[in-house]
């Protein structure tokens, strides 16, 4: 093959900057979710399972409208459907600041988290398409950006809640966000063509080389694994991102450790999608996905037994980050992969779809076990089986690319 052309490959690289700050800008409805929570609370006195089925609509706002979108980028191409929520994900908080019931809440949170599902699967797509010779580490950097945005944001929101109130912090948010995503958003679009690269320059593009239309994808049995293992590895970074202050509370975790925690666990999110990216390029999705949820499932079976003690609870939540976070790069990867390029934000966003039951999980289910049982460890160790189930079945040797179609 051709090397890519050298105005092509400048601009995937600025693409992929553009896509790496939006998802930054966009992660603050997931991952800063438990401090708008934990100020919910103190200002509403709303029990913990309505607050948490905010993240639950979300989380399905998020995913469900991905497979619909995805097929309109596909079609007709990313840049208007990017504007477009771009301007829904502003939107979205600056009516949130105004809700004063949990309907209103649910719905305004949900109208932005439709905005934010959006821009995540053409993110993911750009990297897939513009990128399979560094597939793995591409969508990797770029879901990096929605894994670590709010290390950086999230003690400066901390500290607007605590000065300025929710609902203001909800203005300010959703205007930075209007003015930061609309401009970036129109960079997106997708090569006209399949990206050539170099010869021998990755073993992705040849796995790739049959493109499968959804309906073909949803026929192969791998796809099931890939699905249910991508619901239960996602759960704990998600029961984090949602409950991360109450469950501080129940482990008695000190105000100092938790400032940091601010910072570590966005961080430790983030890079572990560019590392397992680019593992994966290295020794193959399968190996990498086995290693990762493996360690995963321990690190959450260690934090139920140790997180009593604050360093421990830290260093913990950091590690279950660095491993957690690693489902967000290998899926998208594994999509182009095993099924192509051609319908890859497509059929990525239905894969997404996982995501939806993951936040059901660890938003409304763990908050009503919470009530039920007291404590976050029956849904904590729950969450740690079925993550070594995964590990399980994502083994090479039962987890493998689709022949070629018939």
């Amino acid at each position: 093959m051709e090397k890519i052309e050298s105005t092509a490959g400048s601009y995937r690289w600025v693409l992929l900057s553009a896509a790496f700050v939006i998802m930054m800008v966009i992660s603050i409805y997931q991952y800063s979710w438990f401090l708008f929570a934990f100020s919910l609370q103190k200002q509403f006195n709303w029990v913990l399972s309505t607050i948490g089925l905010t993240f639950t609509v979300f989380t399905y706002a998020a995913t469900f409208i991905q497979p619909f979108s995805g097929y309109i980028a596909d079609t007709y191409g990313p840049r208007k459907v990017a504007v477009t929520a771009s301007v829904l994900v502003g939107i979205g908080l600056l009516l949130a600041s105004t809700a004063a019931s949990p309907g209103m809440l649910y719905l305004y949170y949900g109208l932005g988290g439709v905005g934010v599902g959006i821009l995540y699967g053409i993110s993911a797509s750009c990297a897939i398409k513009w990128f399979p010779d560094r597939r793995g580490f591409a969508t990797g950097l770029v879901v990096f950006g929605f894994g670590a945005g709010t290390a950086i944001f999230n003690l400066f929101i901390q500290k607007m809640l605590d000065t300025m109130g929710l609902q203001t912090t909800f203005v300010y948010l959703g205007i930075a966000m209007l003015v930061i995503l609309v401009p970036l958003s129109l960079f997106y679009k997708y090569p006209e063509q399949p990206v050539q690269t170099a010869k021998g320059s990755g073993k992705d593009t040849a796995m790739s080389a049959t493109d499968y239309k959804p309906l073909e994808m949803l026929k192969t049995h791998q796809w099931f694994l890939i699905y249910f293992s991508f619901t239960f590895t996602i759960s704990i970074v998600l029961m984090f991102g949602a409950q991360m202050k109450m469950v501080a509370k129940e482990f008695g975790l000190p105000e100092g450790y938790f400032s940091v925690l601010l910072v570590l666990f966005p961080l430790g999110n983030g890079l572990s999608r560019v590392f397992a990216g680019a593992i994966s390029d290295k020794i193959g999705r399968e190996k990498t996905m086995v290693i990762f949820y493996s360690l995963l499932a321990l690190s959450i079976f260690c934090f139920v037994f140790f997180a009593k003690t604050p360093l421990f609870f830290v260093v913990i939540v950091f590690i279950a980050a660095l491993l957690g976070g690693a489902p967000f790069a290998l899926y998208p990867a594994t999509i182009g992969d095993y099924y192509g390029t051609k319908y890859s934000t497509t059929n990525y966003g239905i894969t997404y779809t996982a995501k939806a039951f993951a936040g059901l999980i660890s938003g409304w289910l763990s908050g009503y076990l919470f009530m039920k049982f007291g404590s976050f460890k029956p849904a904590l160790i729950a969450i740690a089986c079925f993550s070594l189930l995964a590990a399980i079945i994502s083994m090479p040797k039962i987890m493998k690319a689709p022949g070629k179609k018939r």
